[in-house]
């Protein structure tokens, strides 16, 4: 996604020279199909296609090479002993790479696409490559999608001459909390070019400089902020809980988990998240055991490592292995570990006291 970012930002200039599409591999290759390099005049480019050993050569020749149009290329990375090395490395694959001028209607469309999508508007967008049965066409469509759909983006038709792609809106990542362990996690969605942000209800903790990179909203009081939040969030988005507050914790997992995000993580002891999913089901009318089926905790992989930096790394891989669906072994809690952390003592060690008076 930031490659997208960067690539539009680049196309902005009004300099672009090029573009460069990733459609098929054969054998292992550095980037999947759909990676993208815009080539500028001067020579800067946004985006990658490869590790680094195609960049160069066809950095070099983009120009010349789309002097007629649109062209299909094919590189090979194959390693051979008996001739050099191509291109610097020895991926192990062929690729076939769509080239096409960047001053065209074409290419236009393809970024006010990825510019809509960006903002937060899915499109649909196909593509005949140029060959000696077709010539290079393109069409964008909006998408109607579901926020939870995030299938392979990218498609190659039939026929092998058309491709479709779908470009999603960035994922999203609502920080529920502003402490200083929220500080570092909020700085990582504008990595990888997703969307942060970090609600709160007290303005000297949800301030801008604070959460960097993230979008700060302040409501005066902890019920407003969450039923302001809470409207927002839909099946495709993040939720972290890390407000250290038992009390705003077990208001928001009431209000979130029925909403069913892909991600939601609860971080602290397991003690602690054992009662809040205890008070949270209750509160919902849910059995354990439903509450815990929609729930992270302890947040993030067991990664190892100790403070808010460790806590944010484990927490942005567990959410991308989810996104992406390849998440393995996760720490999970379940109705039985619920029962027996209820079993060791109640909650009040984490309630606020407060005067009678």
């Amino acid at each position: 996604m930031i490659d997208r970012r960067q690539i539009v930002e680049l196309y902005a200039r009004g300099d672009a020279v090029a573009l460069v599409t990733l459609v098929r591999v054969e054998g292992s290759s550095y980037r999947r199909v759909g990676a993208r390099l815009l080539i500028a005049a001067n020579g800067d480019y946004a985006g990658s296609i490869s590790g680094g050993c195609l960049e160069a050569e066809v950095i070099r020749k983009a120009r010349w090479l789309t002097r007629d149009g649109a062209t299909m290329q094919r590189y090979s990375t194959l390693f051979d002993d008996t001739a050099d090395i191509p291109f610097g490395l020895g991926c192990g694959g062929t690729v076939d790479l769509l080239i096409e001028p960047a001053q065209t209607a074409e290419c236009a469309a393809l970024m006010g696409a990825m510019q809509s999508a960006l903002e937060g508007r899915p499109q649909q967008v196909c593509t005949a490559l140029p060959t000696l049965a077709g010539r290079f066409a393109r069409t964008v469509t909006p998408l109607n999608v579901s926020p939870s759909s995030r299938t392979d983006p990218f498609a190659a038709a039939e026929n092998g001459n058309t491709i479709r792609e779908q470009f999603l809106p960035p994922q999203r990542l609502f920080i529920l909390g502003a402490g200083d362990d929220a500080r570092p996690m909020a700085e990582c969605p504008t990595r990888w070019g997703g969307r942060g942000s970090a609600p709160h209800s007290r303005p000297q903790w949800a301030r801008p400089e604070r959460v960097p990179g993230a979008t700060v909203l302040i409501e005066p009081t902890s019920a407003a902020l969450v039923a302001q939040v809470s409207c927002r969030i839909d099946p495709a988005d993040a939720v972290v809980l890390m407000t250290h507050s038992y009390e705003q914790d077990r208001d928001w997992l009431r209000a979130v988990l029925p909403l069913e995000p892909c991600y939601l993580g609860l971080l602290g002891a397991r003690h602690r998240s054992a009662l809040l999913v205890a008070e949270a089901a209750a509160m919902l009318g849910w059995d354990v055991a439903r509450a815990c089926e929609g729930l992270f905790a302890p947040v993030g992989l067991d990664l190892g490592g100790d403070g808010p930096e460790a806590i944010a790394l484990a927490t942005i891989a567990e959410i991308q292995a989810r996104v992406e669906g390849k998440l393995g072994a996760s720490r999970r809690l379940t109705a039985e570990l619920v029962e027996q952390q209820i079993a060791a003592g109640g909650a009040s060690r984490y309630l606020q006291t407060q005067c009678a008076l």
